[in-house]
């Protein structure tokens, strides 16, 4: 199958692991490059940073699109892309969530879904259809147990490395919330309880006031 990764290093490298050397790959970390590429489906993990320019892929010879859709929902994509006339889907790109057994899929319309699941088939992608909501499910619980973390740093209730370790021994988890956040990055976690609480209003999602420091903190480092 002919793939089409749209994104940087990191995506591209996590999908290809995820999806064998059996495909023909074409990678680009820009929609500006976009403009004479074609394939069988397209993965774009920057489609809630850049929504308005899904619409490039209206005249492109590319059977469907799997849309990063964690910022924003899958409809609040196609919205702004103008309401492409394309099939899109809604996935979860946040590093370290796009090589696992099972991934998280959203749809615009019921009546894609035998398409979706054709594909998914072809690709070796065993998938769950989850409802089309900002931070899907694993990125969104995953961000808030990052975020109740920092309060309890916050309050000096234990450390960073003692709530890791509290994480895997107490409940099984496979990591720990701040090795999680080493995996997603700060940037990413901060965006998506950002766009989670200005689309729900729930205080669940309301950022720590410690991990915006650190946040703006890297972003200054970037900067």
């Amino acid at each position: 199958m002919d793939i089409l990764v749209v994104g940087n290093d990191k995506n591209f490298e996590e999908l290809k692991l995820k999806l064998g050397e059996t495909h023909k790959y074409t990678h680009i970390d820009s929609h500006l490059n976009l403009s004479d590429e074609k394939g069988d489906v397209a993965f774009d993990f920057l489609a809630d940073t850049l929504p308005e320019n899904i619409r490039l892929y209206e005249h492109q010879d590319i059977g469907l699109v799997f849309c990063q859709s964690l910022f924003k929902s899958l409809l609040e994509i196609w919205q702004a892309s103008g309401k492409i006339n394309k099939k899109l889907y809604g996935f979860n790109g946040f590093p370290g969530f796009v090589n696992r057994d099972l991934q998280e899929i959203c749809l615009l319309h019921e009546n894609d879904y035998q398409q979706l699941n054709r594909f998914c088939e072809a690709l070796g992608i065993n998938f769950v259809k989850v409802d089309d909501r900002v931070g899907l499910i694993s990125a969104r619980v995953i961000c808030m147990i990052i975020n109740e973390a920092y309060c309890t740093v916050q309050d000096g209730t234990a450390t960073k490395e003692d709530i890791d370790i509290g994480m895997k021994l107490g409940t099984n988890y496979p990591k720990g919330p701040f090795k999680w956040l080493d995996e997603i990055g700060i940037v990413n976690v901060y965006r998506l309880l950002e766009a989670l609480f200005e689309d729900s209003k729930d205080e669940r999602y309301k950022i720590c006031s410690l991990l915006k420091k650190e946040f703006l903190k890297a972003s200054s480092i970037q900067l």
